[in-house]
C-alpha cells in the first residue's frame, strides 16, 4: 500500500465513524479475493494496491517474478 492509498482507507473509516475494527473491515473487503488468489500463485513477487483497487474500479497489479531456474 502506498501512503496515498492508506490515506484513502483512513478517510473511508472516518466517514464510517469507525475505529480499528472499521479499518480491519475495510481492509478485509478490499483484500478478500486477493488473500485467496495470492497463495496459489508461486510466481507473484508483489501485489500493488492503488486507489482504483480501493474504490473497486480496477484489479490489483500483480508483479511476477522474472527469475529463471537453471539446470
Amino acid at each position: 500500500f502506498s501512503q496515498e492509498v492508506l490515506g484513502v482507507i483512513a478517510d473511508m473509516a472516518i466517514k464510517r465513524k469507525s475505529g480499528a475494527r472499521g479499518l480491519r473491515a475495510i481492509l478485509e473487503d478490499i483484500m478478500l479475493e486477493i488473500m485467496y488468489d495470492l497463495p496459489t500463485s508461486q510466481d507473484i513477487e508483489e501485489c500493488l494496491i492503488s486507489e482504483e483497487v480501493i474504490t473497486k474500479k480496477a484489479a490489483p497489479i500483480m508483479v511476477y517474478s522474472t527469475k529463471q531456474e537453471t539446470a
